[in-house]
């Protein structure tokens, strides 16, 4: 089982199907081959549609999320440092700073996914800039 653990929640791997031991190599090579083209057909897919909707990688692409990170994170402490005093925060100014916080989060995983997908090889990474 692996778990993928990121600031905003926990992602675990283990809701694939684990068959008892079978005796018969023959049935296990048989189902290994299976899973393998389920696999396959996932990767295929997941190639297919990433690369039809983003296009390739490319540093610019990545620099834009990150940037796009970097701000919304200075956002959110920026605010908290405005809202923080011993007066306590209002309603108002917790719910303002959750939703900055989640624009900082969705940004990040936005980033870790788009990384993930070259990673995987989802997406191409150009190091030209050309699609």
């Amino acid at each position: 089982m692996s778990t993928t653990r990121t600031n905003s929640f926990r992602r675990t791997n283990s809701d694939h199907f684990e068959p008892e031991v079978a005796d018969d190599p023959q049935a296990q090579r048989r189902l290994r081959g299976q899973l393998e083209h389920i696999d396959y057909t996932a990767f295929a897919s997941n190639r297919e549609v990433i690369g039809q909707v983003l296009g390739s990688a490319d540093a610019g692409k990545f620099q834009r999320l990150a940037v796009a990170a970097a701000l919304a994170r200075s956002r959110w402490v920026s605010e908290a440092l405005a809202v923080s005093g011993p007066q306590g925060l209002s309603a108002e100014q917790v719910a303002k700073l959750s939703q900055l916080r989640g624009a900082y989060e969705e940004l990040t995983e936005a980033y870790e996914a788009m990384r993930r997908m070259v990673e995987r090889g989802y997406l191409t990474y150009s190091t030209d800039g050309s699609r």
